[in-house]
């Protein structure tokens, strides 16, 4: 590939670059410290800074060195957190993966799901997972119609379809097929043994038929430059030499992996794996209990993810080190995040399932990079979240904030200030789950008030013991006081 680097993987390539401080070893390409080298940030022929913005599907905060992880490899991640603004209780308004991408696009809360229309054809319908609604400006329309030349490169294939509205202004797109589920070739071009390989006898046959796509997406593949997100941030790379050209650009960047299937590499997955483990691997997980699963493949399953986590920072370093020498970093906002977790049996469950809104679930990451340095290497503990981005972003370039984004503008904190909407406890929404935290406690339950669960986190900051029935006074309070008033009401059961 052009202007690809040596991408060679050892086991000591990662442990020189866990502990290489800010620069990632060579990982992440030649950093500097925060505010060394930052000019002004007037991007050749405009006014304003170009904006680029990276999700990351399925990424656990608690997997990310940034974050604390120990055995996890992510030195690209980490060497961007040095010079990043990092939110220490980042959570999205709401999700899964449409329901986030609403937020984030629009700058406006998606739950509590009300009106919610679901969209046929779809096999996951959980509230809320619906087109962007035709009165809802989008950030990218807002950025196109100030002079940004925009773009948005994904696998993410739920964005694909027409319908559900997430082209609206861009100037340029480039939708990578073939990602989990996506009806990109006949289902029955999948070779039977490599569909066998990766399933194990617990999968139900929902997830069975996931991996026959899969398989049948990806039989394509010869080397490493072909899974997912290799594709995903080399063409990012690629659109950075190209629209630098055109500044200022608003580039999207928006990985489908670590999501299911997690099938890396080999040489990833042998960072963490048994190298004599001969079972099938678990690649993609039920969306229920984990009894499903035999310990042992629960456990090749955990080593599975944090493998395509790894494979994932490496490629976004990759696009790093590109915007980099391309010297894209002095004149541009940089914001990464997470939509949500999953669950690999911390709490008997695995997958997303609606009820499991324990910290793997929950738990995202969140950073934000400032051309000029402002709040680089600093943390902040305000429950940053999905709906804020798009109002932040506007926010820095100078540009009025609609009315209808009801996300709050995170710039102050970049100098050290407090934002408008104080925040003194966070709620959000999952289907027919709702649930809400402040410093002290995190409560879940139904959209009805039932079946809750309260932690003291102070305590039990791994929500292992649940006190609900020793507290029902703090549950309804918190639901009241907390999800009612943040939903303006009762919550909507369909």
């Amino acid at each position: 590939m052009d202007g690809t680097r040596d991408l060679r993987l050892t086991r000591s390539d990662f442990m020189k670059a866990a502990g290489a401080g800010a620069a990632g070893a060579a990982l992440f390409g030649s950093s500097v410290a925060a505010g060394a080298r930052y000019k002004s940030y007037l991007p050749e022929g405009g006014s304003r800074m170009n904006v680029i913005l990276v999700i990351i599907d399925s990424l656990r905060r608690d997997h990310v060195g940034a974050y604390g992880n120990r055995w996890i490899k992510t030195p690209n991640l980490d060497a961007l957190a040095k010079e990043s603004l990092v939110f220490s209780r980042p959570y999205p308004e709401s999700l899964p993966t449409i329901c986030a991408r609403r937020a984030i696009h629009t700058g406006t809360r998606t739950w509590p799901f009300r009106d919610w229309h679901p969209v046929k054809g779809d096999e996951f319908m959980p509230y809320g997972w619906q087109p962007v609604p035709e009165g809802q400006v989008m950030l990218s329309e807002i950025l196109q119609k100030q002079g940004f030349y925009t773009s948005i490169i994904t696998d993410t294939l739920h964005l694909f379809r027409a319908s559900y509205d997430f082209q609206r202004g861009f100037d340029a797109f480039n939708y990578i097929r073939g990602n989990e589920r996506d009806a990109y070739r006949p289902i029955m071009s999948a070779d039977p043994e490599r569909v066998r390989r990766n399933i194990v006898p617990g999968n139900d046959a929902h997830m069975r038929e996931k991996v026959r796509q899969y398989v049948a997406n990806t039989g394509f593949r010869k080397s490493e430059a072909d899974w997912f997100s290799p594709m995903v941030f080399s063409s990012a790379a690629t659109y950075l030499r190209q629209i630098r050209k055109s500044q200022p650009f608003f580039l999207l960047v928006d990985s489908f992996d670590v999501h299911e299937p997690w099938d890396p590499p080999q040489r990833y997955i042998d960072l963490y794996g048994d190298p004599d483990y001969r079972g099938p691997n678990p690649i993609v997980p039920n969306y229920s209990d984990a009894s499903w699963l035999t310990d042992g493949q629960l456990e090749r399953m955990r080593n599975l993810y944090a493998a395509e986590i790894t494979m994932m920072d490496r490629w976004f370093g990759h696009f790093m080190n590109t915007a980099h020498d391309l010297g894209v970093l002095d004149d541009s906002i940089l914001i990464v995040l997470s939509d949500h977790g999953v669950a690999l049996g911390e709490h008997n469950d695995t997958g997303k399932p609606f009820w499991a809104l324990w910290p793997e679930m929950t738990d995202t990451v969140f950073f934000i990079r400032h051309p000029e340095g402002k709040g680089a290497g600093e943390r902040s503990d305000y429950y940053a979240s999905t709906h804020d981005v798009a109002p932040t972003i506007l926010s820095l370039l100078g540009i009025e904030i609609p009315s209808q984004m009801n996300g709050t503008d995170l710039s102050p904190i970049l100098q050290g200030e407090e934002p408008r909407q104080r925040r003194t406890h966070f709620s959000l929404g999952y289907n027919n789950y709702a649930w809400t935290r402040d410093d002290r406690y995190v409560m879940f339950s139904t959209n009805t008030g039932s079946d809750p669960k309260l932690y003291d986190i102070r305590e039990d900051p791994g929500m292992n013991h649940d006190i609900a029935g020793r507290h029902p006074s703090i549950v309804r309070r918190m639901f009241r006081d907390y999800i009612l008033a943040d939903a303006g009401g009762p919550l909507p059961n369909y």
